[in-house]
Order: structure tokens, then sequence, then C-alpha cells
């Protein structure tokens, strides 16, 4: 009986070795993907943009090819094992590497990007200031005479607090670089300094990679190396706070041949120590030139009236000179035109006394809370105050924390989201238009920051501890939580975002009852917090534990009953959520990118939930019912990425009708019918007025090659895989697009000849953005007697991987008329951006007759069409090229013009000859990037195979790259 037990438990365990091999290969073939996908952006990006590969991604591909051994060793040994006596030692191994295959997928998706610029000087020109005086223009003069001297390598800025050490330098950086002689990188080192820190941000400038486990005189050692390599490098070294030995101690080569070296401090004495052969102390501006910078900053546009410019005068003389106290007073009374309000201000300014006595000075500070004060709002105020809880100089995304404003209730009583983030936005406006938040946009991707100024986040925190209870330790570089005596009992909002904390200690509990909001994230090695931490934080209504280590959370969260917003975004060791039923008052619920498996017990319960975000979980499946029970519900995101491996995590759109309060809708849909009801419904009814419907109608895998991943390509858009969506056939149902549609993925749709044969389309009047993929039945985009809307309004246009595409515009087959092929006056008169990648059969993109449309074309790529022979040419699709034709010559005259084309890329066009049969005019391209072109010939100039070149007067210049 036993024997017979034991071998049945056998089989039973080869039938599970069976299905975990499977699951083995199943992930092993999605890390193979993956993988490819790394090495196709790799060669592109080292071989188009003078870039190397990151050391990560490096050792990444290494384990992954010594991984992809050892599971197909494995997975040869149980094909021939006998019977099942061997399979039994395998199990182990099996798991072993599934773990393996697991997190290597998971380290995969790099997101500081996979390469690094050879050279790492990617400094650009930074935004200046006006420079005011005759002393500021002395200092410039001074500083460059300093430079070209052989004596001098280091040069001391030094100055009070803004005072305008960093206004000087920053046009002589953008100077530099535009100088032959000299290569420049900018550092800002600020008050949290730490050699290895100063070290790590100047090897980032030179794309050298300094190991951690290296100790600071290597680092120094192979740092100064590098710098060497660099051609008569001007290092700045903005707000340097502590003295140190630039070259035994940073690696820093200076000397007559080596790196030259410009700081700005505060300290005269931290100048000395350094050892500066130069100085320029940058001292106060004049009674006129204050005026002058004031009047520049109030951009009045006329005279101001006698009263007015008497009280002016004099808050400008109460700015005591300085730069910064100036800007902002100014900042503070622009649109101001009631005198009364003038002498209010002036009153208000004698009156003020600062209650901290620090570095800032106490004019300073009396300036910029004069600023503070003028607020007057008191959520607008709050909301400055809370910019405070970021660390220094952090660049703060600006919709990121308008969430935290809505979070914080400062944008309460509003009727809906919209109107709470168009409140948020008007707020920062407000805030920046003060000068109190400095704006910029992140150049990786586009997204609209906004920072502090170092001394008014100084007077920030100060007010925001001494009248609100903050405690603000963010980005200080702390490895353990603060001990209990910094958590006094009256603190209502503290930040240690952006530390290097690793653990709490089990035993520390904060004793903080009236404590509100909690920002521990970007703590990125925070793996355990302990279930006794949240313990006496019983008013807790903010908790951000996002992009932290967390592997699991402590249950006492679930009794947190006054939690309103929980952070759980970038969590992607998270596999569980303890039950939430208790916390009745949450509102958001950010699960982003972490990788729970199951919905959280209790969701369902959330009814006054108001901002859902399940997107990229590992969440395998919701419930029918669980979503329309969220009636309280603006904002719902299940998935809108375009990994298409293993989705599950569809909805009934008659579960998201039921949601009448819902804003913003992300996820897949059922099918087709399901599609459809839903876009109905919401024409009748109306619904979320910011979308992704995504559709996928048949098993695909892995990740849209080509496609633009970003979050929201737009607010209004559709994805669509493996979907049939020409006209209806028989008795199936046609696809329906919702009409405001903005943008318009589709990806293997193959039912499709050209987007004439989509009738939904005739009603998408907005629809400004198209890419289509792998859709392998289209054989050209739009028929020349076209009337989709689309035509007349569509600004982006990506096509991908078509192999039957034969051209942009193809002949009407069902019109009979002679006319049927003259183009619409309007055809693509709208159109910025056109991308044509992998379409192997299509010879000629433009007809000539349509150049006069393309007006607005900004920014052209062509890549890997090899039957490509022109861009503009007058022969149809059917033609056959004249390969004795000559090139254009260059004595042609100018027909044609492309006046708004900027970037011009061709890539991999083996028989390209000619961009086009006649000469063009090209009023704004500066450089086009040409690859593996061999036969090209541009305007009549012969070019190498592989370069970047200058386009000058529309004729091509020296290779610049």
């Amino acid at each position: 009986m036993d024997t017979a037990l034991n071998v049945l438990e056998r089989v039973i365990n080869y039938e599970g070795i069976d299905e975990k091999m499977k699951k083995l290969k199943r992930k092993c073939d999605r890390l193979e993907s993956r993988e490819e996908d790394v090495k196709a952006e790799l060669q592109y990006a080292e071989r188009l943009s003078l870039k190397k590969r990151r050391k990560v991604v490096e050792n990444w591909l290494t384990d992954v090819a010594s991984i992809k051994n050892e599971v197909k060793m494995m997975e040869q040994q149980v094909r021939e094992s006998s019977w099942f006596s061997s399979h039994l030692l395998h199990e182990s191994k099996i798991a072993r590497l599934t773990e393996g295959v697991t997190e290597l997928i998971q380290q995969g998706q790099f997101p500081k990007g996979l390469t690094l610029e050879v050279h790492g000087n990617q400094q650009t020109e930074l935004i200046t200031t006006k420079l005011i005086g005759q002393k500021f223009q002395q200092h410039k003069i001074v500083v460059w005479e300093r430079l070209r001297s052989g004596n001098v390598s280091k040069i001391g800025v030094y100055g009070m607090g803004g005072v305008g050490k960093t206004t000087l330098v920053t046009p002589i950086h953008n100077e530099l670089l535009a100088h032959p002689d000299f290569t420049v990188s900018w550092v800002t080192v600020s008050q949290n300094f730490s050699i290895r820190k100063l070290q790590s941000n100047i090897a980032k400038k030179t794309g050298l990679i300094l190991e951690n486990d290296d100790d600071e005189r290597e680092r120094a050692a192979n740092l100064a190396q590098s710098l060497r390599k660099m051609n008569n490098l001007v290092l700045i070294l903005d707000d340097v706070w502590q003295d140190f030995e630039p070259y035994l101690e940073v690696g820093i080569p200076l000397g007559r041949n080596e790196c030259k070296l410009i700081l700005t401090s505060r300290s005269s004495e931290v100048c000395d120590k350094i050892g500066c052969e130069a100085k320029i102390k940058v001292g106060e501006l004049s009674e006129k030139e204050a005026w002058e910078l004031f009047i520049d900053k109030l951009e009045h546009g006329g005279a101001l009236s006698p009263g007015i410019e008497a009280i002016a005068r004099s808050l400008t003389k109460k700015c005591s000179g300085l730069p910064l106290g100036i800007i902002t007073m100014a900042g503070s009374m622009k649109g101001k035109e009631d005198i009364i309000e003038w002498h209010d201000a002036l009153e208000k300014l004698n009156n003020s006394v600062a209650e901290h006595h620090d570095d800032m000075g106490l004019k300073v500070f009396k300036v910029l809370k004069y600023s503070y004060d003028q607020l007057k709002d008191p959520k607008v105020q709050q909301c400055f105050l809370y910019c405070s809880l970021f660390p220094k100089d952090y660049n703060i995304d600006r919709e990121i924390l308008i969430e935290l404003f809505i979070d914080e209730g400062f944008a309460d009583g509003l009727r809906s989201r919209q109107a709470e983030l168009d409140r948020g936005h008007t707020v920062l406006n407000k805030l920046e238009n003060a000068c109190l938040l400095e704006a910029g946009i992140n150049w990786l991707d586009e997204k609209k920051y906004v920072k502090m100024h170092d001394l008014v986040r100084s007077m920030a925190i100060q007010i925001g501890r001494a009248k609100f209870q903050f405690l603000v330790e963010a980005g200080e570089q702390w490895r353990e939580i603060p001990g209990e005596e910094k958590w006094a009992e009256d603190l209502k909002k503290v930040s240690l975002m952006d530390n290097l904390l690793s653990h709490t200690p089990s035993s520390i509990s904060p004793k903080c009852p009236r404590l509100k909001t909690l920002m521990l994230n970007r703590n990125f090695h925070l793996e355990i917090i302990p279930d006794c931490f949240f313990g006496h934080m019983p008013q807790l209504s903010v908790l951000d534990l996002s992009h932290t280590g967390i592997k699991n959370l402590p249950t006492s969260i679930s009794e947190l009953v006054n939690l309103i917003a929980l952070w759980l975004e970038g969590c992607q060791e998270l596999k569980y959520v303890p039950s939430l039923e208790n916390l009745k008052a949450l509102r958001r619920l950010n699960l982003r990118k972490t990788d729970i498996t199951e919905v959280p017990h209790g969701l369902d319960m959330l009814l006054n939930l108001r901002y859902l975000n399940l997107e990229e979980t590992a969440i395998e499946e919701i419930s029918d019912g669980i979503l329309s029970k969220l009636s309280c519900l603006q904002y719902l995101a299940i998935d809108s990425q375009l990994d298409l491996s293993d989705i599950t995590r569809k909805v009934r759109g008659q579960e998201i009708v039921e949601l009448s309060k819902l804003e913003t809708f992300k996820g897949y849909l059922y099918d087709v019918s399901d599609f459809n009801t839903y876009v109905r419904w919401r024409e009748e009814n109306g619904g979320p007025n910011n979308y992704v419907l995504l559709l996928t109608m048949r098993a695909l895998t892995g990740t849209i090659k080509y496609i633009d991943t970003k979050d929201e390509l737009s607010k209004k858009d559709v994805r669509l895989f493996g979907c049939k969506i020409s006209k209806s056939k028989g008795g199936e149902e046609s696809f329906v697009l919702p009409k405001d549609v903005q943008h318009l993925l589709m990806e293997n749709c193959n039912d499709t000849a050209s987007l004439c044969d989509i009738p939904s389309l005739h009603n998408a009047t907005k629809l400004s953005g198209c890419e289509i993929s792998s859709c392998q039945g289209m054989e050209h985009v739009v028929c020349s007697c076209c009337s989709l809307p689309l035509i007349q309004y569509l600004d982006s246009l990506d096509l991908y991987d078509l192999k039957e595409l034969r051209a942009l515009i193809g002949a009407e087959r069902c019109c009979a008329s002679a006319s049927s092929n003259l183009l619409q006056p309007d055809m693509f008169s709208s159109l910025r951006r056109f991308f044509l990648y992998d379409c192997p059969k299509i010879k000629r993109l433009f007809m000539r007759d349509l150049l006069p449309n393309l007006k607005n074309l900004v920014e052209l790529a062509v890549h890997n069409c090899h039957q490509m022979v022109e861009i503009i040419g007058d022969a149809s699709d059917e033609d056959e090229d004249d390969e004795n034709e000559d090139a254009v010559s260059a004595t042609s005259s100018i027909i044609h013009s492309l006046p708004a084309l900027t970037q011009l890329r061709l890539f991999g066009l083996p028989k390209l000859k000619r961009f086009c049969t006649t000469k063009i005019a090209f009023d704004s391209l500066k450089k086009i990037d040409i690859y593996q072109c061999p036969k090209l010939s541009f305007n009549g100039d012969r070019v190498q195979n592989d370069g970047t070149y200058r386009v000058v007067n529309s004729r091509i210049g020296e290779r610049i790259g």
C-alpha cells in the first residue's frame, strides 16, 4: 500500500515538474524578448548618438546570456530523463532558475535608461537673468581674464546669499559652451556636501562610471584620469559650503594644461581654503542699479505715477541692494495699480520682523517673508510651505505636486477632479509669478516641474517649523530613521523622503498624535517597517511610501482609519497589501508598478475612494462587480501600457458606465461588442473626459517594438491590438470609435488596406495623432480623394513594420474618373511629425504635389525602408524607378520648400538616391542625420555613408557627429 502511494506521489510530482518547466520556458521567452529590445535599442543609440551602454546594462546582458544557457540545458535534461526518477532531482534547480529569470525581467526595466553620453558633456545653455549694473559687467570681464591666464586655475566668486553669484556665473557658462577652445561642466554642490557625492556628480557629467565599492582615493584617481582627457575643461561648482582638496580628495586635476575651476560660495574663507588664486566678491547693487532691476522685473510697460514711483523706490531701498530681494519684491507687486496697495506693502515691510536670525541675514528674510505674507490666501501659503518638504534643489514634478495638494485638502469643496487640478495649476502659477517658485521642463520626458531657491526654501522651512510643526529631513543622507527625540508630539508634517534609509528599528514607535502627513518615499533600500511604527499616529491622513523597497506593509496600516491617501507607486517588491476594509476615509490608492497579485481585500468597501491606480501590477483578475461599487471614483487606471503578455485585467463596459463621477479611465475592455456598447453609451450620456481605451482580440505577446509608450499620449486615447476594425461583413458588428478621440494606435489590425476602410473615422473630428504598427493588410494610409477629418487635423503620424505599404496616398480604385487622383487641398496640412520605419515595399514617400501642404512639417524620420528611392517624387507606387535618372542638379531652380522642417533622419535606405527630383529650400533645417544611405545625394551634394551634417542655405555642410 505504501509503495503504491509513493508511486502515485511521484507521478504527481513528475507532472508538476513538467508544468514548472513550461512556466520557466514562458518566462525565459519573455526575458529573451526584452533582451532583443535592449540590444536593438543599444545598437541604434550607440551608432546614432555617440552613446555607450551603462555598466549595469552590460552586466544584465551577461547575466541574461548565462541564465538562458542554464535554462536550455535544464530543458534538455528534463526532456532526456527516463520516466520520472531523475526528474525529481531537477525540481529545486527549476525553482531557482524561475526565480532568477523573474528577477532579471524586473531588473530589465532600467528606469535611468540604457546609455550614457560617451563624453558625458550634455551641457545645455542655461537660462540667464539680465545682468544689471557696472560691477556685474566688470566681474564678468575679470573672470574671463583669469580663465585665459596660465597662472590661475581656481577662481572663487563669493558673497552673501541671494546677491547674484549664480546670476554672474551663468552667462559665463553659456559663453564657454559656445567657445571652441573650452569644454564646460556645471555641478551644483549645495549644503548637503560629501566628497563621494561630489565625485559622483562630476563623474555623471563626464560619462565616467565610478564604482560605489571603491574608496574615495581610487575614485579620485579614476576621475582625474577621465577629466584629463577633456579639452580645456572649465568645471563650475555652484554653491560650495565646505572646503576640500580638489585633486587629492576629489580628483580634479588643476594646472596650466589641465582643468580650471570656478566656484561660488557664500564664504570667502571657503575660497581661501580651497586655494583660489583669484577671488571676486559680489556685493549689493547700488541704489540706481537696484531701481533698474526692480523696474525690469516689475514689467509695468509704462511710467509709474509719481505717487506709486515714490513708494516703489522706498520698497526697493528696503531690499538693501540684494538682487533676490528686489526680484521677489517686484514679483509680489506686479500688476498692482492701486496706490493703497503700495502704501500697505511699504507699511507691512516696515513692520516685518524676522523670526529667525540665520545665515540668510535679517534683510533677506524680511523681504522673502513679506512675499509670503502677500500671498494672503492661507491655502496658497500652505501650498507654498508644502514645497519645502521636498529636498533642496529638487525638481518637483508639477502633476504629482498638484495630486498631493488634493490629498492635503488644499482644493476641497470643488465640484470635480478637473476643477481641483485647475486650482492646483492656478496656485502654482501664482507662486511662480511671485518668484517664490522657479519653473522648468525636464528635457527627458518634457514634464513640467517647479523648484525652490535654497534661500526661499530655508525661509519656508522656518515658517513651517514655527507655525505648522514641520519636520523636514528630506535628502539629508539619513541611513536610519531619526530617533524618537526628533518626533515631537505636536508634529503635523514629517518628510524623510529621498534618504538612504534601509530599515526601521523594531522598537521605534513615534508618539505623534497630531501627525497628518508622513513622506518616506524614494528611500529605495527601505524594506521593512515594523508593525508598531504607526501605532501612535491616529490622525495620519497622507502616507507616501512610493519608490521604496518595502516587501510587506505592516498590518497596523489597516488601523489608520483617518487615512485619506496611500501612495505605493513603484514599490516593485511589494506583493501583498493587508485588508483595507477599515479605511473608510481613503480617497486615493496608488498601487502602480507594485508586484501585488490580488486586489486588496476590502477594496469594494472603500466607498469614498476617488482615485485608484492598478497599472503595471501583477494582478491577474478583477472580479466583476468590485469596481461598480466604488461610486465616488473620479480616476480609474487598470492598464494603459502596451505590454501585451498575459492581459487578463479586462473590465466590462457596463461597470464603467455605472461610475457616474468618473473623469479619467484607462483600461482594457472585453471585446468589440463591449467596447462599442461603452462608446455609444458615452456618446449619449457623457462620461470620462480623459480616457485610454484598450482592446485586444487575439493572443499577442511581448511589448510593442516601436510605439511611443509614454503614460499618456493624449487625454483621449484608443489603442487596438489584433482587432477587426474595417467595414463590417455579414452579421459582424462595425467597430465604433469615440467621436472625440485624439490619438489612435493600431497594432496587428490586418483587415484594412487603408484608414478609409474604417467607417467611424469619418466622425473622429478631433484626431491629431495616429500610430500604425504591423498592420500587414495596409497598402496605403489614405486614398487621394479621402474625406476623413484626419487628413486636415492630423499632427503626428507614425508608421511601423507595414510589409505591404506601397504609398502614403493611394489612388481610389472605386472611383473611375481621372479626377479621383487629385489631392484634397488641405491634405496633411497640419502634419508636424512623421515617422516611417521598416516598410520594405514603399519607394516614394510623398508626391511632389503634396509639398505645398507640408508647410508645418517639423520632424521627418525614415528608417529601414529598403526599396525607398526618393523621399519626394512624381511617380506612383506602381511605377518603376529609372536607375539611370540623374540626381538633382546643384544648379536646379528652387521651386518648393519645407519651411518648418528642423529635424531630418534618414537611416538604412540602401536604394535612396535623392531627397527630391527638384531642389528643395530648407528654411529651418540645421542638421540632418544620414546613416546607411550609400547612394544618396542631398540637393546635389554627395554625402558620406554615415554622419550628422549641418545644413546651410539648403546645402549640406560639414559633418558634425
